[in-house]
This record gives C-alpha cells, structure tokens and sequence, in this order.
C-alpha cells in the first residue's frame, strides 16, 4: 500500500534558491514546475500519493493534479503548514502511513506526533538530485578499482582505515619438512 507524502513546496525551492548562485533571482513558476518534474520522475514507479503544499491567497484552497502530483495552494490567511497538519491528520486517520518534507519547526513536531515520518527539505532534495542507484554504485565501484590497482593518484592506501571485518578463509600454515 501506498503512503502520503506530503512536501512544503516553497521550503524546497527556497533550499535551491540558497545553495545557488547569490544574488540570482529565481522565477517562482519555474521553480514549482521544475519541483513538480522532478517528483514525478522520483515517485512515477511507486503507489505513493504525493501531495505538494503551497501558499496560497485565493479566496479557498485550490487543488490541481499534474502527472499524479496533487497540488494544493492555501486559502487566504492560512499557511502551507498548517494544510500539510491538516493533510497528515487525515491520512493517519484512514490508515495511511504519512511521509513530510519540511524545515518548519512547528508542522514537523505535529506530522511527528500522529505517528508520521519526518524529514528535511535537505533530504528530499539530496533525494531528488542523488543520481539512480544503478548510475552510484557503477562510479564507486570504478573509484575503489582505480584505487586498488594504481590508476588514481591522488589515492594514498595509508590514508584507508583498517579494515573492521578479519580477513576471509582458513589461515595458511608454513610448511614443514
């Protein structure tokens, strides 16, 4: 069965805003396209119910649905959190286990209480940035063979830690004659 996940838009694209360039201004539009692309490539292969929280101003909450992503901007006078509070209340209520991507202190605390599970909007973005699985573990297994067999040179073998697990087989006894 599937779960909630419940994402604090604006907190995402404030977190690429600050780890880009300085002084850089980012369109707010582009911005919720590029967030709502980049969910639906993570979660497109999965049961998940995303659920994209923004602030809003219209006169009542305004939902959309883009490519299996449920966009909700608030009413006027009410924020993304407490929509998002709102959101995980009732999908523990149905039964539903609850995932929320946020930095606010206050909705994190509330999601955290029903029994939800809660990260970062760090997290998520590392998450939707981080390259496939498959795309990993072929570079680190590049990395430690160029390193075993001498073709990188930054690579000092003084600098590995020791090797926490015994080494494999049966000990070899020296020969007797």
């Amino acid at each position: 069965m599937g779960r909630d996940i419940l994402v604090d838009g604006y907190n995402i694209i404030k977190r690429r805003a600050f780890s880009g360039a300085r002084g850089a201004r980012i369109n707010i539009s582009a911005a919720r396209n590029q967030l709502v692309t980049q969910l639906v490539n993570r979660y497109r292969h999965t049961p998940h119910h995303v659920i994209v929280v923004f602030d809003g101003d219209g006169a009542t909450e305004q939902t959309s649905y883009d490519r299996r992503i449920r966009i909700i901007y608030s009413r006027h006078g009410e924020t993304a959190d407490s929509v998002i509070a709102r959101l995980a209340t009732e999908g523990r209520a149905a039964g539903r286990e609850v995932e929320m991507y946020s930095d606010d202190t206050e909705v994190r605390q509330t999601v955290a209480r029903q029994g939800g599970d809660v990260y970062t909007s760090g997290q998520l973005t590392d998450s939707l940035n981080a390259a496939p699985r498959d795309v990993a573990r072929r570079h680190h297994h590049r990395q430690a063979m160029r390193r075993k067999y001498g073709l990188d040179p930054a690579y000092n073998p003084d600098d590995e830690p020791d090797s926490p697990h015994p080494p494999r087989g049966k000990k070899k006894r020296p020969h007797r004659r």
